[in-house]
């Protein structure tokens, strides 16, 4: 009997034992890897920079809401009316995966590229971040698992922005040294464009220092000018940190209605319009690129307008109560966004930094004085025609995608030098047409937030301010800041609390000027 006990026992964990080892063959994904490469994480860390934050229409549109690019009709949404919200700091905890990146990296040309792409990305998240909130963890972030810190401290926004140039500066470097890599979806793993990617938006970074040029350690003219003399930097718009869209499930453009009622909620609800802040400027310019954003009123063209005329196109005001913006909308009588943007899967390749952002920073610093031996006007042209050539570039020729206002090369070229949009009179007012071309140049495109961080900088394009519909507090005035993530209220409140104390007189509001801003 023992002898039978034992042997049915061993069977049994026989059965077991293979019924396990069965269960781990069914249930393991052929197709799948098990091991974590660095290509596999780069492609995780750009594509969190480039699409996780717009994958649905509403995560799209957010930004230019808050941008005044258009309204939105499903509801009363709070970027529309200056309502900013908390920040969150999950793009900076994604950087946790950069020390694995650069560890399985296989050659030491591999780590060098691995590791400049790490220090570009780290760079531009805790740029975004900063630019929310002012004072924020840096030295220590993300150090919970290599050293306990669980808490870390508070690092000023001048400690936060040395650090971001000094790795912007590691990023040349490295992947000057580096070479090509894979899991790249962008630039298909060429070191050279990351790197030129690094120095033109370190220049972008100086740009938004301009308020510090006297401080001795940030030396903000003195690196701009080293930058612009002797690195690489973007050549065109092909260059543009830019993701591409597909035909493949789940990697259309952000509003394509592909195959056509395929159920976007944006399309049957016609939810969008676009607003004067975008379209006036586009009409008194003679601007073609409005044919490619917009369609025409529908009431202008029962009218009898045509559809090439600019006066067939209306923008609403973003700052009407909601009740009005409605109204609006039932009337019909409003611009649209173009239909290529929703019948298209890859409406235009969808950037974060540009050619022409690069262009229009060039032409500000030069009139700033910061730079010279090239015109303002001509970099200036060059971020005006970089921007058309962009969207000729990407649109099929077709009437209803141009509306008979097709931007040739002949135009292209001619635009920039035109009486009305030559740079002219004083330093404010061509500082007020570089940034107002830069607006228009990043309708849809640009990083988050660009343009409204661009108006809180300069003032341009001018938001009109209506104090009984916006939802800021006061009303009365513009917010210029996030309130702190409230994830760092509940596990950090020491450490937050001091920053909020040291930058806002201890009050966490939307209304505190951060250190950039003084």
């Amino acid at each position: 009997m023992k002898i039978l006990k034992y042997i049915l026992v061993l069977s049994g964990l026989a059965v077991v034992i293979g019924g396990c080892q069965k269960y781990e063959e069914i249930n393991t994904n052929p197709n799948a890897t098990t091991q974590v490469n660095s290509s596999m994480l780069a492609t995780t860390l750009i594509l969190n920079i480039t699409r996780n934050s717009i994958s649905t229409q509403k995560s799209f549109m957010q930004p230019f809401l808050l941008g005044k690019y258009l309204t939105w009709g499903e509801g009363q949404e709070g970027f529309q009316y200056n309502k900013l919200g908390r920040a969150d700091f999950d793009s900076v905890k994604v950087l946790r995966n950069i020390p694995p990146m650069i560890k399985y990296a296989t050659t030491d040309g591999l780590k060098k590229s691995y590791e400049g792409l790490g220090h570009f990305i780290s760079a531009y998240q805790f740029f975004i971040s900063t630019m929310q909130v002012g004072d924020m963890p840096y030295s220590e972030a993300n150090r919970g698992e290599s050293d306990r810190i669980l808490q870390p401290k508070y690092d000023t926004q001048k400690a936060v922005f040395l650090g971001i140039l000094k790795e912007l500066d590691q990023a040349n470097e490295l992947l000057a040294a580096g070479e090509n890599f894979g899991g790249d979806p962008i630039y298909g793993g060429k070191a050279d464009n990351w790197r030129r990617l690094a120095n033109s938006f370190e220049l972008h970074v100086l740009l938004n220092l301009y308020k510090k040029t006297g401080d001795a350690d940030l030396k903000v003219i003195e690196r701009f000018k080293d930058i612009v003399a002797n690195r690489p930097l973007l050549r065109d718009y092909k260059d543009n940190f830019a993701l591409a869209y597909t035909s493949m499930a789940g990697q259309n453009y952000p509003w394509s209605d592909v195959p056509a009622g395929s159920g976007n909620s944006f399309v049957k609800s016609n939810y969008t319009m676009l607003t004067n802040v975008l379209i006036d400027p586009l009409k008194t310019l003679n601007d073609k690129r409005l044919f490619y954003f917009a369609k025409p009123s529908p009431v202008k063209i029962t009218a009898g307008a045509d559809q090439s005329d600019y006066n067939a196109y209306v923008g609403v005001e973003p700052s009407n109560a909601f009740t009005t913006l409605q109204t609006t909308r039932g009337s019909k009588d409003y611009s649209d966004l173009n239909n290529r943007y929703v019948q298209l899967v890859n409406a235009e390749p969808v950037s974060v930094f540009s050619y022409w952002d690069l262009q229009f920073v060039l032409a500000e610093a030069t009139v700033r004085g910061w730079i010279g031996g090239t015109s303002a006007q001509t970099y200036y042209a060059a971020g005006i025609t970089g921007s058309m050539k962009f969207i000729a570039s990407n649109t099929p020729d077709l009437a209803e995608y141009h509306h008979n206002m097709k931007m040739d090369d002949a135009y292209i070229g001619a635009y920039p030098a035109s009486a009305s949009v030559a740079l002219s009179g004083s330093n404010e007012q061509q500082i007020a047409q570089i940034i107002t071309q830069k607006y228009l140049a990043n309708f849809l495109q640009g990083s988050k937030f660009i343009s409204w961080f661009e108006n809180r900088r300069t003032g341009y394009p001018v938001f009109k301010l209506n104090a009984s519909t916006s939802l800021n507090i006061p009303s009365s005035n513009f917010p210029v800041r996030w309130f702190y993530p409230s994830a760092e209220l509940d596990y950090n409140s020491a450490n937050v609390n001091a920053a909020i104390s040291s930058q806002y007189n201890g009050s966490d509001d939307n209304n505190q000027l951060m250190w950039i801003l003084k």
